[in-house]
């Protein structure tokens, strides 16, 4: 079987033809696309594309347990796979399986996602990065943009750079200060270091909030603090 990084930068191959000279060879073709919900239809575009296999993780954009998934496509791949998943305990995936629990809240996660909108679901990411931004544009140099990666992860991310002469903290000072407040917050982790995988600028004047992940009203939180950390070490 071969296998396709849905998110992969810079690639020379398409989809399509990866998937058109692997089935001309009767190879397989499975597509990593771990993170590369949403857009909710990419719950069935790649399998209409042609891959055979197809998996998303559970947490990421879908929401549900963090050590589920979801494995779409072919019936023969999938019985296959199932082998390797309770009752068949005795197997190679038996320190990688799922408890019933968990299987039981991914299914209640995919049907609450399935029943999203993906425009409502973008305007109130961009919503909650204007609150910060606005917040956090109050200290000198700091200016703040939103940033949607072209696949994985693809909903948008709130940029923030600044001044380093200005603002006398590096992105992975702040990173750091904001885990050690109350409420300790944890920071994009593309924060302060070079580009990420999915497609996120880089720098050590970078700082990368995601806000997708937040529960209504953790976005003043999240703007409240930051805007103390980083005018705490403005000049």
């Amino acid at each position: 079987m071969t296998q396709f990084f849905n998110a992969a930068e810079g690639g020379h191959i398409s989809r399509e033809d990866w998937v058109r000279v692997a089935h001309k060879h009767g190879v397989a073709c499975f597509n990593d696309a771990a993170a590369d919900v949403p857009p909710i239809a990419n719950l069935w575009n790649y399998t209409a594309m042609g891959f055979d296999l197809v998996a998303f993780s559970g947490g990421k954009g879908i929401r549900g347990p963090q050590c589920t998934g979801l494995l779409l496509g072919k019936k023969d791949l999938i019985d296959g796979a199932v082998l390797n998943n309770s009752p068949y305990s005795n197997t190679v995936g038996r320190g990688m399986k799922v408890g019933k629990e968990e299987i039981i809240g991914f299914v209640a996660a995919v049907d609450w996602f399935r029943e999203q909108d993906d425009a409502a679901m973008e305007a109130e990411f961009r919503k909650r990065a204007g609150v910060i931004a606005e917040r956090v544009k109050t200290v000198p140099s700091v200016q703040a943009r939103v940033f949607i990666p072209p696949v994985a992860n693809h909903v948008p991310h709130l940029l923030i750079t600044y001044d380093t002469n200005r603002v006398k903290l590096t992105a992975t000072e702040v990173m750091q200060k904001m885990r050690e407040g109350t409420p300790r917050i944890e920071l994009n982790p593309s924060t302060g270091g070079g580009p990420a995988s999915a497609g996120l600028p880089g720098g050590n004047n970078v700082i990368v909030v995601g806000v997708w992940m937040l529960q209504p009203g953790e976005d003043q939180i999240v703007a409240t603090r930051l805007q103390e950390v980083l005018a705490g070490a403005a000049k």
